[in-house]
């Protein structure tokens, strides 16, 4: 039986945060009539143990890792929402976002994806909406000149600074953080490009929906507070920078070159999923 909206969380080593966010979601859920899917992805931690305390989450261990795509893809073919809303284990949703969201998408039939306002911990609104980046962004963002260049025009231009953040607006793209995309979307684009293992893959998603004639928006009467761990911007030099750029050359092949091979997708993505129920 369809339910107004699923939500998908996938965690990972997310003990810190699964209570405060399950404490948050769950009287919202409840109240519009959704459901909770949660898949932990190998956590080494007792998150998996503290989402069982919550017996109205849907929860799927993993036995073996997978990336952010195929994770999600996974919970998406599960759901049975009018509304599929992706929301990192980081989060807490503020009272009535759903509900908004829902709304927005039942009153906007053109909007395929959107996303509420991501606030800091401290009230402070991150900025979760952006454009497409651009070769001049990629290098203020993700190359050790982004030390020098965090306060540049392209940088500013790629955050979306000039953006009136209290107006829900057209936009390229959204954080990963908070995604609402409605079911008919997935007949026509398909789901996320489980070719991204992590990173960029919310920049793929966003502008194939754009090509299929979708729109993409920014609700910001929606808010949820997210403690954004963001792993990849606390050292250059790591797993996952090497990670971001992986993605972002498969972005770059697969939107800009003439067609070729793209990048091969990891061998543990291609698996038969293996998963236990709990």
């Amino acid at each position: 039986m369809e339910v107004p909206i699923s939500v998908i969380t996938v965690s990972h080593n997310h003990a810190a945060y699964v209570d405060r966010a399950l404490s948050a979601l769950l009287p919202e859920v409840d109240r519009v009539g959704g459901e909770v899917i949660w898949i932990d992805n190998r956590s080494d931690d007792d998150s998996a143990d503290r989402v069982r305390n919550y017996h109205q989450v849907q929860l799927f261990v993993n036995r073996k890792r997978r990336g952010f795509s195929a994770n999600n893809n996974y919970g998406m073919a599960l759901a049975r929402g009018r509304y599929l809303l992706l929301l990192n284990p980081d989060t807490e949703v503020r009272s009535g976002a759903l509900q908004t969201l829902i709304d927005f998408m039942d009153t906007h039939l053109q909007v395929g994806l959107c996303g509420a306002k991501l606030l800091f911990p401290d009230g402070t609104i991150q900025p979760s909406a952006r454009r497409f980046p651009t070769l001049s962004s990629f290098i203020a963002r993700r190359t050790p000149l982004r030390v020098f260049l965090r306060e540049s025009k392209f940088n500013q231009h790629h955050l979306m600074a000039d953006l009136d953040r209290s107006l829900p607006q057209e936009i390229d793209w959204l954080l990963g953080a908070c995604l609402c995309v409605r079911q008919a979307v997935l007949e026509t684009v398909g789901p996320l490009d489980e070719g991204f293992f992590l990173y960029v893959e919310d920049i793929d998603w966003a502008r194939r929906i754009c090509d299929n004639g979708w729109q993409v928006y920014y609700v910001p009467e929606a808010a949820i507070v997210h403690h954004h761990i963001a792993v990849s911007d606390k050292r250059f030099f790591s797993r996952y920078t090497w990670l971001h750029f992986q993605s972002m050359l498969r972005y770059v092949r697969k939107h800009f070159l003439p067609p070729i091979p793209l990048l091969a997708v990891r061998e543990n993505e291609t698996e038969v999923w293996d998963e236990t129920r709990h």
